[in-house]
């Protein structure tokens, strides 16, 4: 025979059964009880006082510019975080004016960018400093990078993986600089800033909202002196550069020369 339930416990159940009759429901069912089991009443766990936490620690916030990138370098450090460091002999960070209004974000450092540690420094990097001369400036007035750091090996193109574990670091740096504009330099340096897969004659032409900035897509310069008949079109690009920046070139000129 079970245990007859305490007055304490029937005025319970009696409040429950009276609550379901008038919810309307009237029909209760029951499991028979094993007598051979007891119903064992857990006792309550006592309350464990928690933990303190450790205060979280944020990074500091450094409003001098040479100051934050030098943070940003220093992360950085001796990078071995995907295969591309093991072939590269400098690691190529960044050049320019710290407070550029203008930017240019290219591929991946060349092998001149590689032996000197600073990137657009070849051919290519000579084509770049005329587009910017024709735009009424200097290489001084802006900051170059690229979206690696380490030349990828034979000049190939960037992978995914490795453009996603250096990608950071070129972010941050652009939030440090906060130019007005970008120009995404060729297909790679588009595609991994704007996460996109499209064809450069869809991204060209149109301004793109990014990080607090305004990014345009124009070609690479090393694609420039494969194929110099799209200089034209690039030049395009620089003049809705030079517009939204308010420059005037100095002189009028069609397309800027090698």
């Amino acid at each position: 025979m079970p245990k007859p339930l305490d007055p304490q416990t029937r005025k319970h159940l009696a409040a429950r059964v009276k609550y379901y009759k008038e919810m309307g429901i009237h029909d209760f069912y029951r499991q028979p009880i094993d007598p051979s089991v007891e119903l064992a009443v857990q006792p309550v766990a006592e309350a464990v006082p928690a933990k303190p936490q450790a205060p979280v620690t944020l990074p500091p916030v450094i409003d001098d510019k040479p100051s934050a990138l030098k943070l940003i370098r220093e992360d950085i450090g001796d990078c071995t975080r995907c295969r591309l460091h093991k072939g590269r002999t400098n690691l190529v960070f960044g050049v320019g004016n710290v407070n550029a209004d203008l930017r240019f974000v290219g591929e991946g450092p060349g092998a001149d960018e590689d032996a000197q540690g600073e990137p657009f420094v070849g051919r290519a990097g000579q084509l770049l400093n005329n587009m910017i001369s024709a735009m009424g400036i200097k290489r001084e007035d802006v900051y170059i990078a690229n979206v690696v750091k380490c030349r990828p090996p034979s000049n190939r193109t960037p992978e995914k993986d490795e453009c996603d574990t250096c990608s950071p670091f070129l972010m941050r740096q652009i939030d440090v600089i906060k130019p007005k504009v970008i120009v995404a330099l060729g297909a790679v340096a588009a595609k991994n800033l704007l996460a996109v897969n499209d064809s450069m004659a869809n991204l060209r032409g149109r301004w793109y909202d990014f990080r607090n900035s305004k990014l345009l897509v124009t070609y690479h310069p090393a694609y420039l002196l494969r194929d110099p008949r799209q200089k034209k079109e690039a030049w395009k690009d620089l003049q809705m550069v030079m517009k939204f920046l308010g420059l005037n070139p100095p002189a009028a000129k069609s397309t800027p020369e090698e």
